[in-house]
């Protein structure tokens, strides 16, 4: 279950910090489905995205990615779920309930970290997912996170 165009660019309005495609200053990452219950994102840091040592990725930047990674998934989900394409009809919205991150290891700043989520409960009000962060074929971060449903106009 491949698709050629990231979920966060079928959201409409989407201004977030580090998915959305209407803010020329965020992160803009792009996440796609690899099968069912399952995403994949490739983000290649900037140099300006560095921790105290200028080699590592900051764990802020860390976080940010793996929420909105996460958050997008139940936001793509949510849409299918209601049996429509992501970005049709009516606005399907989920924010951060819970983001429980441990971090295991530095992510290098000099290459891209990949982040794989999985959908391991959903109901009509939340989403359970489950994420890891690997840089240089080393599992860095990995995180719980609780997506929860929120009306249109949130």
């Amino acid at each position: 279950m491949t698709q050629e165009s990231a979920i966060q660019d079928q959201i409409q309005g989407n201004h977030c910090f580090g998915c959305g495609p209407d803010n020329d200053q965020g992160l803009r990452i792009k996440s796609y489905w690899t099968e069912k219950d399952q995403t994949r994102c490739e983000f290649l840091p900037s140099s300006h995205h560095n921790a105290g040592p200028a080699q590592y990725l900051n764990g802020g930047i860390i976080a940010t990615v793996i929420d909105c990674h996460t958050v997008c998934t139940a936001i793509a989900d949510g849409y299918l779920q209601a049996g429509r394409a992501v970005g049709t009809g009516d606005k399907i919205w989920y924010a951060t309930g819970k983001l429980d991150i441990s971090y295991l290891a530095p992510a290098a700043i000099d290459k891209p970290v990949i982040l794989e989520a999985t959908i391991v409960q959903r109901s009509s009000k939340k989403t359970v997912l489950h994420c890891n962060l690997t840089s240089n074929g080393r599992l860095c971060a990995k995180a719980g996170v609780i997506a929860v449903r929120v009306p249109d106009e949130w």
